[in-house]
């Protein structure tokens, strides 16, 4: 097979749209889609679950195994996260970082079975921006009170309310993009180096070793460093959003 040859084979068999549509159920007058990406997030939530049951079976007093010892440092990191960038008011909120965290990387990490990264599908990770949204909402509601809420609108001055209007609705949004973007563009660059590589017949060891190297990157490393990022964006959002009497007044 000639280079142009394995280049049109990869052009019909990939491609960075959205996600795939896996199978339809009709349901009256409509068609229920199930796509790849909902099909690959339930898979994610099936092997976080059988880790942490296996984790957080038979847990001690004093741990006596290395799998308590996991489990606790997985605790203990994610409280630290939040407790020191928020401090400990906040600390309920562990029960939704740390399981973003875990969601997200592991998602980004589907690749690597040969799945469609579910953080490819802008869709799912838009809807974590709007979780992000009602939490910033929520935290300056119930911080600043009815008058502090709609007072945070008309800072610096009245004529700047249809900018904080924006403001708020461009910051998971930016959240969203960067996120999603990052997983898709690593997601098609691996696959064009696949590609592409695989016509350098007197190289063949490149179509396996490059892409293999690079994926270290864009598979783990940046699946890694994207999930922190998105989970420190909400944390950062959440708490600039604290309109706590000292500040609202």
């Amino acid at each position: 097979m000639t280079t142009n040859q394995a280049l049109l084979l990869a052009e019909r068999s990939f491609s960075p749209e959205g996600p795939l549509k896996t199978f339809e159920i009709p349901i009256g007058g409509f068609t229920l889609i199930i796509s790849e990406t909902i099909i690959v997030q339930w898979l994610v939530i099936l092997i976080w679950a059988v880790i942490f049951f296996v984790l957080g079976r038979n847990l001690k007093v004093r741990p006596e195994g290395r799998r308590q010892m996991i489990a606790e440092y997985l605790v203990e990191f994610v409280t630290g996260l939040v407790t020191d960038s928020m401090g400990p008011k906040y600390k309920k909120f562990v029960a939704y970082i740390g399981p973003l965290i875990c969601f997200s990387f592991l998602s980004n990490l589907m690749g690597l079975l040969g799945l469609r990264n579910p953080t490819s599908d802008v869709s799912m990770v838009g809807a974590w921006g709007i979780i992000t949204f009602f939490l910033v909402q929520g935290n300056k509601f119930r911080t600043g009170g009815v008058k502090g809420f709609f007072k945070g609108f008309l800072e610096p001055a009245p004529f700047m309310l249809p900018f904080n209007i924006i403001g708020e609705i461009a910051n998971p949004a930016s959240q969203t993009i960067r996120h999603f973007a990052n997983i898709l563009v690593g997601g098609v660059i691996g696959g064009l180096l696949y590609f592409a590589l695989s016509g350098i017949v007197p190289f063949g060891l490149a179509a396996i070793g490059v892409p293999a190297a690079l994926s270290l990157y864009f598979d783990i490393f940046s699946a890694a460093i994207q999930a922190y990022i998105f989970s420190m964006l909400t944390i950062s959002y959440v708490i600039s959003a604290d309109l706590s009497p000292e500040e609202a007044a």
